[in-house]
This record gives structure tokens, C-alpha cells and sequence, in this order.
């Protein structure tokens, strides 16, 4: 029995340790959550000290574990590792949760984009028409990709590599200078570390980004807007853009020439 309890700590203290490292918190931020001294989750996670039930109860609301699992399962092991899990959790009535970034959420999601406790936060919704898959939902604002209008919830699928998409498609793109914005992609032939950002709305002139510089990107795959805010072309408009239209060619020539 003895040995038996002694692994059992051991896999619970080494289970702290991938947990906490997992999120990205210092021992200080952990100790913090779990309301105990940072020295004592030191003890912890060296294996000086057996983790008390109470705060591995914590522990497990957190990451919503058991505390089966937290006792006797290595979380860190590939056959059953923790993310997988969970990521299998979320897949497992056919239809993933979907993430909803709203716009008063943009700049915690551009500083917690890649941190799981943040997205865990988000609010989330499926879609009937979505199976599978790694989705998001972001709420534009602005004129720029009139006609859908602003205040639209953009669901996009995540993609994975530059490689993988084709140019002209609508994206939502997250970058460290831009933001987020949602544009049509252009990739640059010539320089591979180029991407121009082209707006359906001819009144906004694209624009260039370093590849280097693109945090993620989300291939749009539905578009959310309410009715009453559909947006409807009027003359002046056109007039506008056919103007800035004739202009960019105008433009285009002299470059030629």
C-alpha cells in the first residue's frame, strides 16, 4: 500500500507541474489560484510535500479533472494526454464549440490568443452546419468589407499553414502591427513573406503584412449578421467607388508605363 500511495503522489506532483507549465503561470500566479504559499507548491511539485485533497479539488475545477485522473493518470503521456482529451470532450456530440471573440474582447485575445485558460472563458456556440473541424467566431466592425456589414460575426476555420490557402479567400487575420482584421488574402509570388490584405469595399486601398508578423489566420466559413443591419448600396456610393476605382487604374498605369 505504501508503495502505491508513493506513486500515486508522485504522478499527482508531477501532474501540478505540467498543469501549471501548460497555462504558462509562474509558480507564484499558480500558488495564487490555489490559495496556498508559493514555497508549499515548490514542495509540491519537487515532491517533498503530498499535495492535500483540498487542493488538488481545486486543481480539478480548474481543469475540470477527477481526481481519479489527477492521482493516477500521467497527464503528460500521449496515450492519455490531457489536451486530447479535452479537445475530444469538445468533439464529442459531432458539432465543436465555437469561441465567440467579441470586439470589447480584441486585445485580451491578441495578448491571451494562445493561452487555453482564455479561450476557455469565451463565451461558445455550435453551429448545425459545422462538423468537426478547429473554429472561431469574431465580431467585425467597419465599412471595410461592405457589403457585409458591421457588427457581423465572422466563423472561420483555423488554418494551419500559409500553404494551405488560396488566394482571394476571405479571412479573418490576426497579426502583432494590424490586429484583427478581416480581409481578403493575397499571397505575394515573388516574395514569399509578403501577404497583401485586399478589402471588398474598392474604397479601401489593400495593403501589405510580413508573413512573419501573422499570429493566426481563420478562413471564413459563415457569416452572422442581422437583417436590419444588411447593408444597401446607394448612389452616392457607387459613385464614390467607381471614382477611387478609376483612380487605383489611373494609378496602376502610370506604374507601368
Amino acid at each position: 500500500m505504501q508503495l502505491n500511495k508513493l506513486g500515486c503522489m508522485a504522478i499527482s506532483n508531477q501532474n501540478l507541474k505540467y498543469l501549471r507549465k501548460l497555462r504558462g503561470w509562474t509558480q507564484e500566479e499558480f500558488a495564487q489560484k490555489l490559495r496556498i504559499k508559493r514555497s508549499l507548491l515548490g514542495a509540491y511539485e519537487e515532491e517533498r510535500a503530498e499535495p492535500r485533497i483540498d487542493v488538488l479539488e481545486v486543481v480539478c475545477d480548474i481543469f475540470k479533472l477527477t481526481l481519479d485522473e489527477i492521482l493516477r493518470k500521467d497527464l503528460s503521456d500521449n496515450k492519455s494526454n490531457y489536451l486530447a482529451k479535452r479537445r475530444a470532450m469538445k468533439l464529442a456530440g459531432g458539432r465543436p464549440d465555437i469561441p465567440f471573440v467579441p470586439v470589447k474582447a480584441a486585445a485580451g485575445y491578441l495578448a491571451g490568443y494562445a493561452d487555453p485558460e482564455f479561450i476557455d472563458e469565451l463565451n461558445t456556440f455550435t453551429l448545425p452546419m459545422l462538423a468537426g473541424g478547429n473554429y472561431r467566431a469574431f465580431e467585425i466592425i467597419g465599412d471595410s468589407m461592405l457589403p457585409t456589414p458591421s457588427g457581423s460575426v465572422i466563423v472561420g476555420e483555423k488554418v494551419e499553414s500559409m500553404e494551405d490557402i488560396k488566394n482571394n479567400v476571405a479571412c479573418i487575420v490576426i497579426s502583432r502591427n494590424e490586429g484583427i482584421v478581416y480581409k481578403r488574402v493575397q499571397k505575394n509570388g515573388r516574395q514569399k513573406n509578403k501577404v497583401t490584405l485586399i478589402s471588398d469595399n474598392p474604397s479601401f486601398h489593400p495593403y501589405t503584412v510580413n508573413a512573419d508578423e501573422i499570429l493566426e489566420m481563420w478562413q471564413a466559413q459563415v457569416v452572422i449578421a442581422r437583417t436590419n443591419h444588411l447593408q444597401r448600396w446607394d448612389m452616392g456610393q457607387l459613385t464614390n467607388i467607381v471614382s477611387d476605382l478609376q483612380e487605383q487604374v489611373t494609378s496602376l498605369k502610370k506604374r507601368m508605363n
